[in-house]
């Protein structure tokens, strides 16, 4: 019992556990950008089910763990390079990635006067097909990696359920937040080629791949990408809020000070009564005082 919650294992459990969370991200974006032309009501449900095939994907590849060391065996040679099984599927999964995403990019810019019920044309099952099928892709990727890090089973299916957690519980977050901003969608989606693109590098010269950390240049770039369009969001919304004047009444205070403008007129307008005696008044109290006297 000791030796299974050894330093050792904490240590590569939480490593796991971030490196699951990190490649966990990208399924996550291609999931939400999916599942949006579902109707509303669909949404919820496609992506648990998305993501809950991603859990069984893993845990499943990590169970046929020899199946899976035995795919990086060459298969062919094609120009001067050995393809395997993992070589292979790479190959394909970054091709689908690049041409699914290059297609919704141009989707986004030339459909984008259609009728809104255009965009609810996927089915349920086509959508899951796509899931499932990229799903394959980063499974396949998270799963070697989990092997290169830490050969204990029990390590790597915990820090695969633990970050399939966390997915789940932002995956709703994210696919509002990507949707309500056209701009972000298109940003991810550029994301999403470039992991395509990667993906097609590692399957066609794993060792090149790995030798020019061609993974921490793109995750760079896609947090730096991530960091200024956030900055260009507050920009936005500060420039379409009005700018209040100072010492100018604001619509709720026009009201008021039209009334009390009003008023001020009014009162100019009226005459101010002025209490003066008449001359023939005094005079006539003058002659009454005289006669007294007499």
């Amino acid at each position: 019992m000791d030796a299974l919650f050894s330093a050792d294992n904490l240590i590569a459990l939480l490593t796991l556990l971030a490196l699951e969370i990190v490649l966990g991200i990208d399924n996550v974006i291609f999931i939400a950008i999916l599942s949006s032309k579902l109707p509303q009501e669909q949404q919820p449900r496609a992506r648990t089910t998305g993501i809950s095939i991603a859990v069984i994907t893993r845990i499943l590849l990590l169970l046929g763990i020899t199946w899976i060391m035995g795919l990086t065996a060459p298969l062919f040679t094609l120009v001067g390079h050995s393809l395997s099984g993992r070589d292979l599927i790479l190959l394909i999964g970054g091709l689908f990635l690049i041409g699914k995403s290059t297609y919704e990019i141009h989707e986004k810019l030339e459909v984008e006067d259609h009728d809104r019920t255009a965009k609810v044309v996927a089915s349920f099952a086509a959508v899951v097909i796509q899931i499932v099928l990229i799903d394959i892709v980063f499974s396949l990727d998270s799963v070697i990696t989990a092997v290169g890090i830490s050969g204990t089973l029990w390590v790597m299916i915990t820090a695969i359920l633990i970050a399939a957690g966390v997915m789940l519980t932002f995956a709703g977050a994210i696919s509002s937040f990507v949707e309500r901003h056209p701009t972000m969608k298109v940003l991810a989606l550029a994301f999403l080629i470039l992991i395509g693109a990667m993906l097609v590098i590692e399957g066609w010269n794993a060792e090149a791949a790995h030798a020019l950390h061609l993974k921490n240049y793109a995750y760079f770039a896609m947090a730096f990408s991530f960091l200024v369009e956030l900055i260009n969001l507050q920009v936005r919304k500060k420039a379409e809020s009005p700018v209040a004047l100072h010492n100018q009444p604001t619509l709720a205070q026009a009201p008021l000070a039209t009334a009390a403008a009003g008023a001020g007129v009014a009162t100019a307008k009226t005459p101010v009564p002025r209490q003066t005696t008449s001359a023939s008044g005094s005079r006539a109290k003058g002659k009454v005082k005289r006669n007294k006297k007499r």
